[in-house]
């Protein structure tokens, strides 16, 4: 037997000397075992989709989660500005707000290339995967959308940044700008894959990305590169699509109630298909009480929608008292048309809440009562005004620059769910009033791409490409179902175009990446946000250079094996 023992070890030997022969890196490659790694988490499909589910929550996040980096996009534009007397948070002031050493700037380049260098492993990954043919190139499309969804962010707010397309293990210090064309370039091309390869918008879940939503950012881009042609075709194939269209008629969770369509849109449970919603192309789950979830009904959670507390007005907070004494308003935030439990800090400038609506738009739909509360009843059963409106006591309600800056002002009722906030957040069920410390959130799933833009999109191409007249079609789809007055081609520019987006989007619009990619941030700024008047520089000193975002300073600092230009006008 000794023998025979001796013949299979050494024959053993051999086998493993002949392997190692073959195959030196495989036997020397270390592939953890006891600890997730690149080298043993990205092998199955589950494991690929759990890194792109991070990918959703990391866009969710940068553009709808939480009280500051998604409304960046909102504040200190010509839609509104920080009343709330801050100077070096959410745009009180530009000059003390947007400096390359902002914690507001490095967060929003780190958050989109955390989603590019993310894309990037992924797509590194999937070569060698334990998946069919047709599950790669799905990953890849889905990928490739929201990298290219990184780039296009990354170019409107920055202009030219480095592009990086390979996964980055060790340390890179050498990093140069690419141009702003060639990043829009690089984000056209993901989105193009993305937009051939995904699926339709009636084979995903709610939340998910479809083909649509891919042409939808694409036809975008194209407009940024002038390429109106693609643009048209881009935006042509979601209007088109059998799948899609204008809401029209009242529809969902609410329908029976006093309102409108319009209204209707923004009611919660009804952003999604499942309600039969044809509009929504893309929404961001928000998810009450849910794992992985945004919302919570006990809770403002910081990475909840809160645009209901940013936007929404205080009424609460008027120490006026009716003939009585009694205070007209309840102390407490309530679910009701006074905005439930709002702090009134972004306050809409004259443009948005009375420019724009002005003339033949004051009838519009989406400047009815249910759209844009400009005047509530006093909500205290106690008082003897209870149930009177504001409007009847205007003069006594309007003394202090505080009263029509943050108490009570114009808004839209998109941001809040009046007499539908969950019962948890109620600290008297029947006065409605609610809980200031956990109320605030906006109780809906939110619109990332909704139809309507689409439309808004193609018409800058339409006009970009010097056909007015379809342009004009474009626009009075919208207007037509918010029952307005058609527009006429040759009253079409760019002004109105964005005063109609003022008007169909709104608070909903992630207005400053429109005006960046425009350049005409500054111009808009400039000409309507008005600001508080109490205020260090009415909140409105913004200059040309602001039309980008400067470089991050310890980008730049950093970045120590090449030059990283500054944008001009930062120091």
């Amino acid at each position: 037997m000794e023998p025979l023992k001796n013949k299979l070890a050494f024959l053993l030997f051999a086998f493993l000397l002949l392997f190692s022969a073959c195959d030196e890196e495989a036997i020397l490659e270390e592939v953890p075992l006891d600890f997730a790694s690149p080298e043993n988490s990205f092998l199955t499909i589950d494991d690929f989709n759990s890194a792109i589910y991070a990918l959703y929550d990391n866009a969710r996040t940068i553009l709808s989660g939480g009280e500051h980096r998604p409304l960046d996009y909102i504040y200190g534009t010509d839609l509104g500005f920080n009343g709330a007397q801050q100077l070096n948070v959410r745009f009180g002031s530009y000059l003390a707000t947007l400096t390359p050493q902002s914690g507001l700037v490095i967060t929003h380049w780190q958050a989109y290339y955390k989603i590019i260098s993310s894309s990037n492993v992924i797509l590194n990954r999937l070569a060698d995967a334990e998946m069919s043919d047709a599950e790669k190139i799905r990953v890849e499309a889905e990928t490739k959308l929201f990298r290219g969804l990184a780039y296009r962010n990354l170019a409107h707010l920055f202009g030219g940044v480095p592009i990086e397309l390979e996964e980055v293990g060790a340390p890179k210090t050498d990093y140069t700008r690419a141009s702003r064309s060639a990043v829009y370039e690089q984000a056209a091309q993901d989105l193009e894959f993305a937009a051939a390869n995904l699926p339709g918008i009636t084979d995903v879940q709610d939340g998910q990305v479809s083909n649509l939503a891919a042409y939808h950012i694409l036809a975008e881009v194209y407009v940024s590169l002038e390429r109106w042609s693609d643009a048209i075709t881009a935006a042509s194939q979601v209007i088109d699509d059998p799948a899609t269209a204008l809401m029209s008629d009242r529809f969902g969770s609410r329908m029976s109630e006093p309102g409108d369509v319009y209204w209707d849109l923004f009611r919660q449970n009804n952003q999604n298909r499942s309600s039969g919603n044809t509009e929504g192309i893309w929404v961001w789950q928000q998810e009450i009480d849910t794992p992985g979830g945004a919302l919570s009904s006990n809770s403002r959670s910081s990475n909840s929608a809160q645009l209901e507390r940013d936007h929404a007005p205080r009424p609460w907070s008027f120490k006026y008292a009716d003939p009585s004494g009694v205070n007209p308003f309840l102390s407490l935030g309530v679910s009701d048309y006074t905005g439930g439990r709002g702090i009134g800090r972004f306050r809409g400038t004259n443009h948005f809440n009375y420019g724009i609506w002005e003339a033949e738009n004051w009838d519009d739909m989406r400047n009815s009562e249910f759209n844009f509360v400009r005047d509530v009843a006093f909500n205290n059963p106690e008082s003897e005004w209870y149930g009177q409106m504001l409007s009847d006591h205007w003069e006594l309600f309007r003394q202090t620059n505080d009263d029509t800056i943050r108490f009570f002002y114009p808004y839209q009722s998109k941001v809040t769910t009046p007499g539908n906030h969950p019962a948890e957040l109620f600290v008297d069920a029947e006065l409605m009033t609610l809980n200031a410390s956990a109320a605030g959130s906006t109780y809906t799933d939110q619109y990332h791409i909704r139809l309507a833009e689409t439309y808004l999109l193609r018409a800058e191409a339409y006009m970009g490409s010097g056909d007015l007249n379809k342009a004009a079609e474009d626009i009075n789809a919208l207007r037509s179902r918010a029952n307005a007055s058609p527009v006429s081609p040759d009253a079409v520019d760019i002004d109105y175009i964005l005063d109609e987006r003022m008007r169909e989007l709104g608070v909903e619009e992630k207005r400053r990446l429109t005006l960046n990619r425009l350049g005409l941030l500054y111009d808009r700024t400039n000409r309507y946000c008005d600001g508080n008047p109490v205020s260090a520089n009415y909140g409105v000193d913004v200059q040309p250079y602001h039309n980008l975002f400067p470089i991050p300073f310890s980008e730049i600092e950093s970045n120590t094996g090449a030059v990283l230009e500054q944008n001009p006008g930062y120091n």
